[in-house]
């Protein structure tokens, strides 16, 4: 497996990209397949950025482009067929967001048209269909931007600008909660699969661990239910260990924490120092060093001990993931999640999930 933290410090070198490109640049166009999947209103994200053109949406379930048309998100947008989509002239770029069980169908056709792809998670069900999708982006150039929402958290982003320089010293464990209380309505559509809250929800802190730590050695999974109905099993509370040679890592994700939202989070512990994000939707950090800390050519002093760090403004989901993505494709900046860590990370999911 590369090393993404490699590909990281690379692009921390090359000049910053801002999460909005200048206006002077042309934008690129970009298509939308689906809005059945439940952050397919990014859409609106992609609409306000300096750096897309958003072209229509391609909707093929007729309930679900009927419910789109009256919805204010996508209700003044173009509907395209599908065909009419993928030949949209000068098209850069297509957002597959469908429901799970379709996401990697229309990738497919949108890779075999030729168009990179920001692809919602989690990727399908079987890996090896996600590993033949990949290796044809690869083949052809293609980016394959998977939408796990907290890659571009500025906290998540600045725990990557300090492990490169070493300030935590060596990971030996990183611990992670992601967890909500999920409605019947929700809960029946995840129930889908057989792997619970860990795919649907897990997946994105599993994106994080293997951001940090690589392709795991071993996933245990321990699955439990919490709800008792015989007309739902859905596995709503889920724990997955990872282990490394010198590391182990905890995963849990479930369906019916009050504090859910609050309680997600990400901890990174090392011998030289801890970074602790809570939460991950309104990132804030306790930061724990061993000795003070002060990154080249910045005056920012990071002290010894504890301190507290946050962020302003409030963070956005996925504004900056649509900026990386017009910048890799302009060839501005290395992508710093090529197919090795997605992969990896794809793997990981299926094995917490009790689906590999």
């Amino acid at each position: 497996m590369i090393s993404r933290r490699s590909l990281l410090a690379a692009a921390a070198a090359a000049p910053a990209v801002s999460l909005y490109a200048q206006p002077a640049k042309p934008k690129l166009k970009y298509l939308q397949i689906g809005i059945g999947h439940a952050h397919a209103n990014k859409f609106s994200v992609y609409n306000e950025s300096n750096d897309w053109d958003v072209v229509g949406i391609v909707e093929e379930d007729p309930e679900l482009l009927a419910q789109a048309k009256e919805d204010p998100t996508y209700r003044d947008s173009k509907f395209l067929s599908l065909e009419e989509g993928l030949n949209t002239e000068g098209l850069s770029a297509v957002g597959i967001e469908t429901h799970v069980r379709d996401l990697l169908s229309y990738a497919e056709k949108a890779i075999d048209a030729g168009y990179h792809i920001h692809l919602d998670k989690p990727a399908g069900d079987s890996f090896e269909r996600y590993k033949a999708l990949m290796k044809k982006a690869d083949e052809n150039d293609l980016v394959v931007q998977m939408g796990y929402m907290y890659r571009f958290n500025p906290a998540v982003q600045l725990l990557h600008k300090m492990l490169d320089a070493g300030w935590l010293g060596e990971v030996f464990e990183t611990h992670a909660v992601m967890s909500k209380v999920m409605p019947p309505s929700s809960r029946r559509e995840i129930d889908e699969f057989a792997g619970g809250t860990m795919f649907e929800l897990g997946c994105h802190i599993i994106d994080l661990t293997v951001g940090v730590l690589g392709r795991p050695d071993k996933v245990t999974l321990y699955a439990r239910r919490v709800v008792e109905d015989p007309e739902d099993t859905l596995l709503d509370n889920m724990l997955a260990v990872f282990e490394y040679p010198k590391a182990t890592a905890t995963v849990r994700s479930t369906a019916v924490e009050v504090e859910g939202f609050s309680r997600r989070h990400f901890a990174v512990c090392g011998t030289k120092g801890t970074f602790h994000i809570q939460p991950l939707d309104r990132p804030s950090v306790r930061l724990s060093l061993s000795e003070e800390r002060k990154f080249d050519g910045d005056d920012k002093v990071y002290k010894k001990g504890n301190s507290e760090i946050l962020f302003q403004p409030p963070y956005k989901r996925y504004v900056g993931d649509a900026a990386d993505l017009a910048a890799v494709i302009r060839g501005e900046k290395a992508n710093s999640y090529p197919s090795s860590h997605d992969l990896a990370v794809q793997e990981a999911v299926l094995k917490a999930s009790g689906m590999m």
